[in-house]
């Protein structure tokens, strides 16, 4: 094998697989990269056994063939080569060691055989059809809303696995199919919907990982074009540009969220969403770290946001807004609240309350679409 390629055309490609590459690992063939060089181009594989990534990139192919070497190391070395730089890459057969040289620095590297390195499969969620295989395109944009608006309310619980994602799901609104995404950790729901695209109809109830999602967002942070989506109950694949990721969907029953988002809350309340978010990072500064407890006093046209804390003192902001209904007085963990204000696209967030001691449902004065629920918690 042997090929020559630009260092940042490299160091962009090895920046997307590598990332998935655990640093510690006791399989060590999962620890390296899979290069194969043929036709003109470089194609890079890296895995966890769950997710993959793949992605090809424009080369100088003199000598096809294929190798792995170790993820990190690889991508460390690239990225401290001055900018221009043409690395020329070959593998040496009597040993094994992989040769990277650009201007007067080189480099030698172990290697592990190609054949070693375990077989994705990345068209198997296309090419099967008997396991109800569903195949869409998606703007990369409205996909990266669907995880942006969702992504911050995924469990981190282990032991409630199946929370440990993003549930994506067709739903009917209104009479219309709706592709809608959905993640909680019990204390927090977060739901976002937009109309299916054409031939997601049929997608079944699947929960992407928690990781798979991260990876994911990273990915399409500057595709402008489309996401071509394969996914069966069992796997899912996104392809893109010379990207694509796949990953084993979390096998498991997400639970019925509908029956947490309240339908009977009448006390309406509208705040700026920008006002809102700093008078409660201001008052949360004097909130515990442990939890970051703020208190809401709501009265006709006023909301006071409140603090105390035994060790630090205590804050107080009041902010004017419109309420029209009987006084209330309810408790949020301050980082809650501060995450769902940060996916408020309007100028106002729109909050309904019960009472005291139900959850909240708060909604975007400028997209209908995403709804959030907040449960409260007891402040002193």
């Amino acid at each position: 094998m042997k090929f020559t390629i630009e260092k940042s055309v490299l160091l962009r490609s090895l920046s997307h697989v590598q990332s998935i590459v655990e640093r510690r690992t006791t399989i060590p063939i999962l620890s390296n990269v899979l290069l194969q060089a043929s036709d003109g181009r470089l194609d890079l594989t890296a895995t966890d056994l769950d997710i993959a990534v793949r992605e090809s990139a424009a080369a100088t192919v003199s000598q096809p063939g294929q190798t792995t070497v170790p993820a990190h190391t690889l991508h460390d070395i690239v990225r401290k080569l001055p900018d221009g730089a043409q690395a020329e890459i070959s593998l040496d057969p009597e040993n094994g060691r992989l040769s990277l040289k650009a201007g007067r620095s080189q480099f030698y590297l172990g290697s592990l055989p190609a054949a070693d390195f375990p077989a994705i499969d990345s068209d198997a969620a296309a090419n099967n059809t008997s396991g109800g295989a569903v195949q869409f395109v998606i703007a990369a944009g409205d996909l990266k809303r669907l995880v942006d608006k969702t992504r911050f309310a995924i469990s981190t619980e282990e032991t409630r696995y199946y929370l440990n994602g993003i549930y994506l799901h067709v739903a009917k609104t209104a009479g219309i199919n709706m592709l809608r995404a959905v993640a909680t950790d019990g204390h927090r729901l977060a739901r976002v919907e937009l109309p299916a695209p054409s031939g997601a109809d049929t997608l079944p109830g699947i929960i992407l990982p928690r990781k798979a999602v991260l990876e994911l967002r990273k990915l399409i942070d500057d595709v402008t074009g489309d996401v071509a989506v394969s996914a069966t109950t069992a796997k899912i694949r996104f392809a893109f540009d010379q990207v694509t990721l796949s990953t084993k969907l979390i096998d498991g029953t997400f639970p019925d969220y509908t029956r947490v988002i309240p339908t009977g809350n009448d006390k309406l309340m509208e705040v700026p969403n920008q006002h809102l978010r700093q008078a409660v990072d201001r008052v949360a500064t004097i909130s515990s770290e442990k939890s970051r407890a703020v208190k809401v006093n709501l009265v006709r046209n006023q909301m006071t946001v409140s603090v105390k804390n035994p060790d630090q003192g205590s804050a107080t902001e009041e902010l004017a807004v419109t309420y029209g209904s009987t006084p209330i007085e309810i408790g949020f963990n301050a980082r809650y609240l501060l995450d769902v204000a940060d996916q408020i696209d309007g100028e106002n967030a729109i909050f309904e309350f019960f009472d005291a001691h139900s959850p909240a449902l708060i909604r975007d004065s400028g997209d209908d679409s995403a709804q959030y629920v907040l449960m409260p918690m007891r402040v002193a």
